[in-house]
C-alpha cells in the first residue's frame, strides 16, 4: 500500500498574475538545494483518513497559519515519482505570512554524532507567480499547478514570470 500524503495549494492573483503559496523543506539535507525541492504544504495521513482534513492540518502545522476560508477546489489525487500517493486542494485566499511558524522534528546531526538537534519541518515558505513555483516545485508536484490554472475559477489568468 503506498503512503498517502494530502496537501493545500493557496493561491491568489496579485496584479493579474496567479502566485501559489509553497514551501521549503527544513533540515540540513535541504538546506542548499533550491530548485525541484519546494513543496505545497502537506504531510501524510492514514487510509480511511478525510484527506481534506489532513490537508488543514498540515498546512497549520508546516505554515503556523489556520487556511483560509473559501470555496476549495478539489484536485484528486497524483501518484509521485517515489509512489506516494498525493491528494491535494486549493483554495484561494491572500494569507500575510510574516507570522508563519512550522513546527519542528528531531534529527540526530551531524550523523553518527549521537547528538539530537531540532529543526523546523519547512524553514522557508514564500508567494510566487505559477511560472517561478515550476522551477521550485518537486516535479512531481508540477502538476496540480496546470489543474490550478485549468480550473475555470482561475483560467486566464496569467502565471507570471
Amino acid at each position: 500500500m503506498p503512503k498517502l500524503s494530502a496537501g493545500l495549494l493557496l493561491y491568489r492573483a496579485r496584479d493579474g498574475v496567479v502566485e501559489v503559496l509553497i514551501a521549503h523543506p527544513g533540515g540540513p539535507f535541504w538546506a542548499r538545494k533550491d530548485d525541484g525541492v519546494w513543496s505545497i504544504p502537506k504531510g501524510e495521513y492514514a487510509e480511511g483518513d478525510d484527506p481534506w482534513v489532513a490537508a488543514q492540518r498540515e498546512f497549520c502545522e508546516e505554515i503556523g497559519l489556520p487556511v483560509p476560508s473559501g470555496p476549495r477546489i478539489d484536485f484528486g489525487a497524483l501518484k509521485q515519482p517515489g509512489g506516494k500517493v498525493v491528494t491535494a486542494f486549493a483554495v484561494r485566499g491572500d494569507l500575510d505570512i510574516t507570522e508563519a511558524r512550522s513546527n519542528t522534528f528531531e534529527l540526530e546531526w551531524p550523523k553518527g554524532s549521537g547528538r539530537m538537534r531540532e529543526f523546523p519541518e519547512v524553514d522557508r515558505i514564500g508567494w510566487f507567480p505559477v511560472a517561478q513555483a515550476r522551477s521550485k516545485l518537486l516535479k512531481g508536484q508540477r502538476a496540480f499547478l496546470d489543474l490550478l490554472l485549468a480550473h475555470p475559477t482561475v483560467a486566464g489568468l496569467p502565471e507570471g514570470t
